[in-house]
């Protein structure tokens, strides 16, 4: 297989590589797998809240409403004693 990098990609990999001290090959298939298994458990993660939504589980919140209670958290967090 051969893969072609941009060249501030290709820079960042040599970068990296030679601070790991191990080779490009081992280097970017671990970072691969490692990529792989992230992707995996966000896919099951998000796959588990869809099925909790369409169930009815788990209730939608509208941008607004979730920005407001964001908010709100923050203005008590600053508002708190030291």
């Amino acid at each position: 297989m051969e893969v072609h990098f941009t060249p501030d990609v290709e820079k960042q990999l040599s970068d990296l590589v030679a601070q790991s001290g191990r080779g490009t090959n081992e280097f970017l298939q671990d970072a691969l797998a490692a990529y792989f298994d992230e992707l995996t458990q966000t896919r099951e993660m998000l796959n588990s809240r869809y099925d909790e939504l369409k169930s009815g589980r788990v209730k939608p919140l509208d941008g607004e409403e979730a920005f407001a209670r964001l908010q709100a958290k923050t203005e008590a967090q600053r508002n708190r004693p030291l």
